[in-house]
């Protein structure tokens, strides 16, 4: 990891001020966390395969236009970002119901969802991301009534695309979180997708067992985290039978 002055470090990744103005070098960690980091653990190899498949889903988005602030992998671990203003809110998308909402609403995990149904959350590790209604963010400023209607479109058709993708490789895209920023360009702004989508921040169960694929694996003690990631990778292509090597990266996405 090359030295460079830090910007910001959360949970499971390092920004570093990048080579270009407007560009930041984002680096993975080993380091898994649950529950808003009260447990906390190493899980070898888990930056290295976050890196690689959120390149590669990434890389897919903006093949169909889903702007985003990947633009080329560095090496093993980092990738060359975007600068952007995160919005305060993290985006949940949900096919099927697992995790809080079942607590919330009782109901059964694994149930399908009649339709997906999209869920706010204010950043704030301090609250342990309280859930939010689109009243909040318009009457905090977070994003106006234009952009937040952007993310829900954007978001929409991440999921399409995203459930389309799993189901072909055998994987159900039971939910997953979404982090969106403003990306200035001269004297235009867009909101452009941010963070990374990997099985850090989503749930991939395989469609014919249930085996979870994701952080769950972490959360409940279930063991096997980087076999499971793995699997993700291996079925997206991403990486051999052999293991996790430094493959090519991609070329720059515009």
């Amino acid at each position: 990891m090359t030295r460079r002055r830090r910007v910001y470090e959360g949970k499971a990744k390092v920004l570093f001020e990048g080579p270009e103005s407007g560009t930041l070098v984002q680096y993975f960690k080993d380091d898994a966390t649950a529950f808003n980091g009260v447990k906390k653990a190493t899980v070898t190899g888990k930056g290295v395969l976050n890196n690689r498949i959120s390149e590669y889903l990434m890389v897919k988005l903006a093949e169909i236009g889903i702007h985003n602030h990947f633009i080329r992998r560095l090496n093993m671990r980092e990738q060359l970002i975007k600068e952007v203003e995160i919005i305060p809110v993290e985006v949940i998308v949900r096919n099927i119901a697992a995790g809080s909402i079942c607590t919330r609403l009782g109901i059964a995990e694994g149930t399908p969802l009649p339709r997906p149904i999209i869920e706010y959350c204010f950043k704030s590790d301090e609250l342990n991301d309280p859930l939010v209604s689109e009243e909040h963010i318009t009457a905090f400023g977070w994003a106006n009534p234009l952009e937040l209607d952007d993310i829900m479109s954007q978001s929409l058709r991440v999921n399409d695309f995203l459930l389309g993708l799993f189901a072909g490789i055998g994987i159900r895209l039971v939910d997953f979180k979404l982090e969106f920023g403003r990306y200035y360009e001269t004297d235009e702004m867009q909101i452009i997708l941010a963070d990374e989508i990997s099985p850090d921040n989503c749930r991939l169960w395989d469609a014919v067992t249930n085996k979870k694929l994701d952080k769950d694996r972490f959360r409940r003690d279930l063991g096997d985290v980087e076999d499971a990631y793995q699997e993700v990778a291996r079925r997206l292509g991403i990486i051999p039978e052999g293991g996790p090597g430094d493959l090519q990266g991609t070329t720059a996405i515009q």
